[in-house]
């Protein structure tokens, strides 16, 4: 258990920073909401796998993806956090 808790800080924080990489713009996130984007990314490319490639829905439609799915799930996450966020900026 304490390795999958590692394992999912590992790659959300390697997804989570590739994800910031590509989207471009300035993100004012710290280092645990960057873990927090990829672990994210990683359950949303998990499910959006599930949904392409219809897995057993047995393992349960909210799984882990590996890093390819997390680094899409979590670009997707921040794409849509940052048109979010901009829409409630207050601009002077």
């Amino acid at each position: 258990m304490l390795g999958l808790i590692i394992s999912l800080i590992v790659v959300g924080l390697i997804a989570g920073a590739l994800a910031r990489l590509i989207i471009p713009g300035k993100q004012n996130l710290s280092i645990p909401l960057t873990i927090l984007l990829g672990i994210i990314g990683s359950f949303v490319g998990g499910f959006l796998g599930f949904l392409i490639f219809q897995h057993d829905p047995m393992d349960g439609f909210f799984q882990p993806a590996g890093i390819i799915g997390s680094i899409i799930g979590a670009v997707i996450v921040l794409f849509i956090w940052t048109r979010l966020a901009g829409r409630g900026a207050v601009r002077r």
